[in-house]
């Protein structure tokens, strides 16, 4: 027998009507209903490195390899319309 997974209920108050109905109206245009859509783009949220990691995993680079970018190199990048 397999173990069902329970979901962890998550409560947000507070939240301005505005936004609640901006939230329902985009979640309405894909097709999900609200929860739906917000669970999507939690789990999304959740799986996305923030800045503190991303710079971790690169100064580890760096420290690993010996070679980092310079900002020149960094500037031409952020430029590059491939990288947009």
């Amino acid at each position: 027998m397999q173990n069902a997974v329970m979901g962890i209920t998550i409560t947000i108050r507070d939240v301005p009507e505005e936004t609640r109905d901006e939230l329902a109206a985009r979640a309405s245009v894909s097709g999900k209903s609200l929860q739906q859509y917000l669970l999507r783009h939690l789990i999304d949220f959740a799986q996305t490195p923030d800045n503190a990691s991303i710079l971790a995993q690169a100064r580890e680079r760096v420290r690993r390899t010996g070679q980092g970018l310079t900002t020149e190199q960094i500037l031409d990048y952020k430029n590059d319309e491939r990288y947009r």
